[in-house]
């Protein structure tokens, strides 16, 4: 599942991971993406931090209180260059973290490496 409220960027990261041969869901935020994630329980999570009406912090936060035995690694990306920002998604257990723009590459390579072993999803995306 991929979050973002950037249609272009929700878009080229959907077409990269399908051409990786990923079937991939959509939310543009929070709001949209919590109910999809209840229904299809996805096996990996991708969101922006910085979203309108519900950002990827409260989603994140939503996630772990409905999902305490929750295993699908999640990948935080965001434009900010807090080091907040990198702070909090690295205390998010099985996460790790990723600046925008970020390459498709990159972000596919680190899709299958924590698939494969999922202990790799902790270690920095970047």
């Amino acid at each position: 599942m991929v979050i973002d409220d950037s249609r272009a960027i929700l878009r080229v990261l959907e077409l990269g991971l399908e051409r990786a041969g990923y079937e991939v869901i959509t939310a543009c935020d929070g709001m949209d993406a919590l109910p999809k994630i209840h229904d299809m329980q996805p096996d990996f999570l991708i969101t922006d931090i910085e979203m309108p009406r519900m950002t990827g912090k409260e989603l994140c936060q939503a996630i772990e209180k409905d999902f305490p035995d929750r295993a699908f690694p999640i990948v935080v990306m965001t434009t900010s260059t807090e080091s907040s920002h990198r702070d909090w998604a690295e205390d998010i257990r099985n996460s790790s973290f990723m600046e925008k723009p970020v390459s498709v590459r990159l972000l596919v390579s680190h899709v299958n490496r924590c698939l494969a072993d999922p202990d790799t999803a902790v270690a920095s995306a970047s």
